[in-house]
């Protein structure tokens, strides 16, 4: 499977050039997606600061007002593509094991998006004291990651149903009139199932949408706080990135 990648790093505040061991957080996740073979050409949405660190070979645009909007004029870059990747630069922990997982993963079964999720038990396992948010479901503890897999002509309906159920997100009661009250009551007793959380975002969205259980806790560990950042330093601080030369392992 050959996907396109876009890495979302728009935030105004530019943590995606935050140091961490000897380069930049988003030089980790941009040498991750390069020495994955699945990825075909790789983009990044964000400021012009991050040109000049940028391999040659790598598309720069700019970033959007918002993550959707920054996420559209990446999937510009890539006209006639068929599915896209999007990815955020703040994972600097992402392998590209975990990349060529989750792709070929996302094979088993038919859908317009594809979403990872995280258990518990194996971030933990790998990175004891981790402090991620988790949402309870029947089949377990789960954390989001910080990638989609989606087709290029899904995008667009996504973006717009996503953009808004972001404006209603400080309206409680509308927000939960959209989403349905007995779903809600499903989640706040812990019945709800991945299958009925899957459906029922597909059709908020408007496209079918997979959740994909990834034994690669990389990515889901975003660095969004202090301890975030002191544990992607510790891991990275005296380690080389991966690169298309070294088997893509770290």
């Amino acid at each position: 499977m050959q996907v396109d990648a876009i890495i979302l790093a728009g935030d105004k505040e530019g943590r995606a050039l935050l140091p961490i061991g000897t380069r930049p957080m988003i030089s980790w996740v941009v040498a991750a997606l390069e020495a994955s073979p699945s990825i075909r050409r790789l983009a990044v949405s964000g400021l012009p600061e991050l040109e000049t660190i940028l391999p040659p070979d790598v598309i720069l645009v700019p970033a959007g007002q918002t993550t959707v909007e920054s996420a559209l004029n990446g999937a510009a870059a890539f006209p006639g593509a068929e599915w896209l990747l999007m990815v955020t630069a703040d994972i600097p922990l992402l392998k590209p094991a975990a990349v060529e997982d989750f792709l070929q993963r996302c094979q088993e079964r038919p859908a317009d998006f594809y979403y990872p999720i995280v258990s518990r038990e194996a971030s933990e396992a790998s990175y004891p004291g981790v402090k991620r948010t988790y949402v309870r479901l029947r089949e377990g503890t789960f954390t989001g990651g910080n990638m989609v897999l989606i087709k290029a002509s899904a995008l667009n309906d996504c973006a717009s149903q996503g953009q808004k159920l972001v404006r209603l997100r400080k309206s409680p009661l509308a927000l939960s009139r959209l989403i349905g009250l007995g779903f809600i009551l499903k989640f706040l007793t812990r019945q709800l199932t991945i299958a009925e959380a899957e459906e029922r975002f597909s059709h908020l969205l408007g496209a079918r949408g997979v959740g994909v259980i990834t034994p690669y806790p990389e990515i889901g560990i975003d660095v969004d706080k202090e301890s975030d950042l002191e544990l992607a330093r510790g891991v990275l601080g005296g380690e080389a990135p991966v690169s298309p030369h070294n088997g893509g392992r770290y």
